[in-house]
């Protein structure tokens, strides 16, 4: 109900009632849209195929696609590449993650650290990791270790870097506080820093594993027998298109599997914010 105040001229006006703004910005999630946008998305694709306006050999239709995909889960298939496939991501990832979150945790805490990997760092993250590849199949040989050991590095510097940038957002007057008591250094990094970096190492495990699995499909289609990399390759080679974007989607779910599993992590250690 509005409130009506008198004029300097003696007439009436009425007060209108402002929403409160000062709430900042919330996102809500509206999942019937995506939902919806890719539903559109899948509709509109059927159209164009079904109607002969792209050719089937460069792009098959979803039914083809689903169709494809059908078949090589019914072969086996799909689970000989999808398991090839997991086991070297995962461990290129634990290993990459592990050296990673080490190395970053020793340049954020230590001077002499710092002073001499961020450069390092600096120097060498902005060199795309495939291009390493043949390098290290000429070290390792065009076995695991070389596809493996270029995973790692996908993922060992963006997780130090992100480390390094989570434990250098540590609030120092926390560190000062805890040093004011005498608390010994490994509690203090156990308990106050590694607590106040893990969002920052958190974000680094979304980045590390989309770099992983951009390499992973790279790496597997040089000299790779298995895996959904070399399937693809395979595929594409023998202009099997509807096996080929059924790969596509085998890539696409892999990925969003990951990133749902670390939000997952997140969520759940991150319920103090």
């Amino acid at each position: 109900m509005s409130n009506c105040t008198v004029t300097a001229n003696g007439g009436t006006s009425r007060e209108r009632k402002l929403r409160f703004r000062g709430g900042g910005f919330v996102i809500e999630q509206r999942t019937w849209m995506s939902i919806l946008a890719f539903i559109a998305l899948l509709v509109l694709w059927q159209v164009v195929t079904a109607r002969g306006l792209v050719s089937p050999i460069f792009l098959p239709s979803p039914t083809r696609v689903l169709r494809a995909l059908y078949e090589l889960a019914v072969s086996g298939d799909l689970w000989r590449h999808m398991s090839a496939s997991l086991v070297r991501i995962g461990y290129g990832w634990v290993i990459g993650t592990l050296f990673g979150v080490a190395v970053g945790l020793m340049i954020g805490l230590f001077t002499v650290s710092r002073a001499v990997g961020l450069p390092l760092v600096a120097a060498l993250f902005p060199i795309p990791k495939i291009a390493l590849l043949p390098l290290l199949i000429l070290w390792l040989g065009i076995g695991e270790g070389s596809k493996v050991a270029t995973i790692a590095l996908s993922v060992f510097f963006p997780t130090v870097i992100a480390t390094f940038g989570g434990v250098d957002s540590v609030p120092r007057n926390l560190i000062r506080m805890a040093q004011s008591f005498n608390v010994p250094l490994w509690r203090i990094v156990w308990q106050v820093i590694v607590p106040g970096a893990l969002p920052g190492i958190l974000t680094g495990f979304r980045i590390s594993i989309a770099a992983a699995l951009l390499v992973l499909v790279a790496a597997e289609m040089i000299g790779a027998q298995y895996g959904i990399g070399a399937f693809l390759i395979l595929t594409g080679n023998m202009m099997q298109t509807d096996r080929l974007m059924a790969g596509v989607v085998v890539v696409s779910v892999l990925g969003l599997a990951m990133s749902m599993i670390v939000a997952t992590v997140e969520r759940r250690l991150l319920r103090w914010r």
